[in-house]
Order: structure tokens, then sequence, then C-alpha cells
């Protein structure tokens, strides 16, 4: 068995720093100003801060400690450097990006919520590209699975940022604030997913047609990319059927589209996003390890 290797680069050291930051100043100069707590650990924190006044640092240091040794033996050698590394960086980013709860930089909620959710995002999505983690919901997820096993990840996820949500309603006093609250969660998970998955979506094209080698021909020398036949058996007919399998930019979508139709107006085309595409043409294999 291999040995397990421990280091971490100076990128994704860099990374994690950069992360913690961008979530440190999202929680301090906008969310927690006006008690937007959109789910985990950060989201409790904001919470008790604003029934108990204790800072968001502390908060995030004292419930972390013990979610971290109770998760220890569960997480890899790995992993366990990672989280730590983590915990500490953004508690160390919070204490020092606090005094940006007094900044007030606007009294718009709608602008504090966007921009808010987008740097938070941004900041989660770079630490989870690097398989990278603060701890909190990660742990508490990995604690749940123990007890109930049979609870898939998202629902585990959603029990423990849904609850801080409504708690954040119960501390405020206000609906509205838990309403914000969960659309903040909402556009967070779509930053963050678009972080770590890239905006340079390919598109991924099934066409079916009588005429596949002349297309196939087609696309190899206008568009220079490959393509691979797929065997197909009509279900009607049991004819047999060569099925085009090609990946292409977005750029390139509409003159696909257009080369097929005019070399067969009846072909039947499936088209679907593909969220990264590895390999001759596109990005080197190098770049996601």
């Amino acid at each position: 068995m291999p040995k397990e290797n421990l280091k971490l680069s100076f990128a994704d050291i860099f990374i994690l720093v950069i992360g913690c930051v961008m979530m440190a100043i999202s929680l301090n100069l906008f969310f927690n100003p006006y008690g937007i707590a959109s789910g985990g650990i950060t989201g409790l924190a904001v919470v008790l801060n604003m029934l108990f006044g204790i800072p968001l640092w502390i908060v995030n240091l004292v419930l972390n400690v013990p979610l971290f040794i109770a998760a220890y033996k569960i997480l890899t050698k790995r992993d366990c450097i990672k989280t730590l590394l983590g915990i500490v960086l953004l508690t160390v980013a919070l204490k020092y990006t606090e005094n940006m709860s007094y900044m007030h930089l606007t009294e718009d909620i709608y602008l504090v919520i966007i921009m808010g959710s987008i740097l938070m995002g941004i900041g989660q999505g770079l630490i989870l590209r690097i398989n990278g983690s603060t701890g909190g919901t990660d742990l508490m997820a990995l604690l749940i699975n123990k007890v109930f096993p049979t609870l898939s990840i998202p629902i585990r996820l959603g029990i423990i940022d849904c609850s801080v949500i409504v708690l954040s309603g119960f501390a405020t006093g206000q609906i509205e604030i838990a309403m914000y609250s969960s659309v903040s969660l909402y556009i967070i998970i779509k930053i963050s997913d678009l972080m770590i998955e890239g905006f340079d979506y390919s598109k991924s094209f099934m066409i079916i047609s009588e005429h596949s080698k002349e297309i196939t021909t087609r696309i190899m020398e206008d568009l220079d990319r490959g393509a691979t036949f797929l065997k197909g058996e009509g279900a009607y007919t049991g004819d047999d059927k060569n099925v085009i399998l090609v990946i292409v930019q977005k750029k390139e979508v509409v003159e696909l589209k257009r080369l097929v139709k005019n070399i067969d107006p009846s072909a039947f085309i499936i088209i679907s996003d593909i969220h990264e595409a590895l390999g001759n043409g596109f990005k080197p294999v190098a770049l996601a390890e």
C-alpha cells in the first residue's frame, strides 16, 4: 500500500489562505452586521453573535475544535492536516477582519446579500477546488453519517443549513432575515459550484443520421475535432446505426449545428452540457490532478 503524501504544496496553502480571507470578509463586512446566517458553523456564529455578542472567530474556533476531535479518526491524515489548517486560517482571518462589521458600506439589503454571497461562494469554491475544508458543516455531516448512515449527503447538509437559517429568524425576530439567509445560501452554492466546475463549459453532441460518415468527415476537416462512432440499433426498425459522439467548445456549437443541418436536415441531435473536458483539444489532463 503506497504511503500517503502528507505534504501540502505552496499553491494549495496559498489558495486556502485566499479562500479563508474572502470568507471572513464576506462574514464580517456583509453578513454579520445584518444577521444573515447562510448555514453552517459560520452561520451559527452569526446567530450567536446576534444573541450574545460573542465574536465570530471565537465561535468558529470553539465549535470546530470538538468537531475536529470527534471526526479525527474518520478523516485521512492529509484531510486532517488540510481541515486543521483551514480552521486555524479562517479563525485568524475572522479575528483580523472583525472591525469590518462596523463599516456598514450600504443599507441596501439586496446588495449585502448579493455581494456577500458572491464573495463567500468564491472563497468556498477555491477551498473546495483543492479538496480543502474549514471544518464546520463538513465535519458535522461526517459525524451525522455515523449515527444515521442511511441519510444522503445533500439531506445531511440540508438539515444543518436549514436549522441555522431558522435560528437566524428567531435571533433577529424577523422572518425576512431567515428568507434572506435562504437566498444567500442558494447563491453561495451556485457560485461555489461554478468555481469548482469552471466557467469554460463544453458541449456534447450525439448525432444520429443516415449520413454519419459524411458528417464526421466534415467535423474533422472543418472544426478540427475528433469524433467517435457508437454502435446503435433502431428499436422499431432493428437497423444498425452509427451514433456520432463529439465534444466541442461553446463557440463551436452553432457552427456544428449548421454543418449537420446542411448535410442532413432530418438528423436527430442531442446536446448536453459538459462541465469539464480533458485531453487533446481541451484542458490538459495534468491540470485535473
